[in-house]
């Protein structure tokens, strides 16, 4: 249970992330913030983990291969893409490419690992990835034959597989202090991407110093990146990257949520529905038998 109480926590920061994302498309640099979320996280950790470093330092030296191949795929190349590709595609397709994520996930486990899923476990993620489409196509589901995908569809298609990549690579993370991987793998995070924001910021795409780009950043800085991947981590630890990805279909019914809450959208039959198709399928694939 503290698994999926993490793991669903994760989801309703990254959902709040997206929201975000959409709302500041086109006003703040998607690679910039992309770095800068990473800067505040690896602060606060640094700070907690002042006491866990010395001990774990040998450690982090034996397994910084591993270490790096996490902060790079998971921190640096999956933020930066996120932001971009939300510059450019709309918000049903974001949904239906993010409900992806437990498929390639599993996809990823498979070719890399040789791991199966039981099939009930694959049951679930159809399940509930019928719930995602049933709410993304309103209910009719015609309307994928007439979806067009761009270019930032790709982007966002790209990295759910950076991040299934990333999943199921949490496997080699050594076994220190949570604080101690959190700052070093932020510090990869933001140092991977800080050279990529400075020739965003050298093309002219800067911050506006405005109050709601301070309180993007602090919000990005600490929920979607701090508290989210904390909490995705541990959980891929205790049940594994597989049963994990399930849960990434949350994100959908949050986001309709903090929609309907801030934008003052109406809930539908149609967002009941897919709602309980969601639920059910995530409680299907958690099932161990």
């Amino acid at each position: 249970m503290q698994a999926y109480a993490l793991l669903a926590l994760a989801g309703l920061c990254w959902s709040g992330n997206h929201v975000l994302g959409r709302a500041i498309a086109g006003q703040v640099p998607p690679v910039g913030i992309s770095a800068l979320r990473w800067v505040l996280p690896c602060i606060i950790a640094g700070l907690l983990a002042r006491n866990h470093l010395g001990r774990d330092w040998p450690v982090i030296k034996t397994h910084w291969k591993a270490i790096l191949v996490l902060g790079l795929t998971g921190g640096a190349l999956f933020s930066a893409l996120q932001y971009v590709g939300l510059q450019y595609t709309s918000a049903v397709n974001v949904s239906v490419l993010n409900s992806l994520g437990p498929v390639f996930i599993v996809a990823a486990v498979a070719i890399m690992f040789g791991e199966t899923m039981r099939p009930i476990q694959y049951a679930g993620i159809a399940v509930s990835l019928a719930g995602v489409l049933f709410i993304v196509t309103r209910g009719e589901p015609a309307m994928l034959a007439t979806m067009s995908f761009n270019y930032g569809d790709l982007i966002i298609l790209f990295n759910m597989g950076v991040w299934a990549v990333y999943s199921a690579c949490l496997r080699f993370r050594p076994s220190i202090h949570w604080t101690s991987f959190m700052f070093v793998f932020a510090l990869i995070a933001a140092l991977g991407t800080l050279p990529f924001a400075m020739h965003e910021y050298q093309q002219g795409i800067r911050f506006a110093p405005t109050l709601t780009t301070l309180l993007t950043i602090v919000y990005v800085s600490i929920f979607p990146s701090l508290v989210a991947y904390m909490s995705w981590n541990r959980g891929v630890e205790l049940i594994g990257p597989n049963r994990a990805g399930a849960l990434l279909h949350l994100v959908a019914l949050y986001s309709a949520v903090l929609a309907g809450f801030f934008l003052g959208e109406r809930l539908a039959a149609f967002h009941v529905i897919g709602f309980a198709l969601i639920l059910a399928g995530v409680t299907l694939a958690a099932r161990k038998t």
